[in-house]
């Protein structure tokens, strides 16, 4: 039985890995295409690329944010999860001031 449970506890561990691994290279591809998108709009002197951007980078920072509160369930000691949690608490807070930004740059554009 121990070795069962040693087993479905290492598989849980691949699958929580690789999930974030997955999560984090998605933010990582929609953070670098958007930059990209925004560079090329930007050089073409479109001054309307703010809100895209902002809404990229948001997004992005939801893929990892899922991708850390995956991580909390291999978390085995309080340090790694004191880590971890001020590492949420920092992309959430960022995630809360780039959609306070979006808000306020979707009432700019309808005026």
């Amino acid at each position: 039985m121990e070795t069962i449970y040693q087993n479905a506890e290492l598989i849980l561990r691949y699958v929580v890995e690789f999930s974030t691994l997955g999560l984090e290279l998605f933010g990582i591809c929609i953070l670098v295409y958007t930059a990209l998108k925004c560079f090329f709009r930007w050089m073409k002197k479109d001054n309307a690329i703010r809100l895209d951007l902002a809404e990229g980078i948001a997004l992005a920072l939801e893929f990892k944010l899922g991708g850390e509160v995956l991580r909390t369930v291999i978390i085995r000691d309080w340090a790694e999860l004191g880590i971890l949690g001020a590492i949420i608490a920092l992309r959430a807070a960022l995630t809360l001031l780039i959609h306070w930004e979006i808000k306020n740059e979707e009432k700019r554009c309808k005026e």
